[in-house]
């Protein structure tokens, strides 16, 4: 996962590039401790942003709806990976009989409850 930086450091960033061009991308970016392109993609969003650099984060929705759209997807992205997940285990332990693997034995199941189906007995 990539780190996050806040607009005043993009901003503060972008502003030393231009100041110090003659020290190339790499300089710059290691004197700062980022990526090449990390200050590369800012000053070019700058540029074509009014010299503001457009920054990601919980904050930059147009509008509620937006901002409530976004908050639904990732509450139905977790709900269908948790029925996905509920839905594997089923998979999982039904054979092709639909008696679960360890029922197949014939012994008697506990609390006197009965014996094994017969589909799922094991036939001699």
């Amino acid at each position: 996962m990539s780190k996050q930086y806040d607009r005043q450091f993009k901003e503060n960033a972008v502003q030393y590039y231009l100041a110090h061009k003659e020290l190339g991308w790499n300089k710059c970016a290691e004197n700062l401790g980022i990526s090449r392109n990390a200050i590369r993609n800012w000053v070019k969003a700058a540029a074509g942003n009014s010299g503001e650099v457009p920054v990601r984060g919980s904050g930059n929705y147009a509008g509620d709806e937006e901002k409530e759209n976004a908050r639904l997807r990732k509450e139905l992205r977790g709900t269908k990976d948790a029925l996905g997940i509920l839905k594997k285990p089923s998979a999982f332990w039904e054979t092709d009989t639909g008696c679960l693997p360890g029922n197949r034995g014939g012994r008697e199941s506990a609390g006197g409850r009965g014996g094994t189906p017969p589909e799922c007995q094991r036939s001699a």
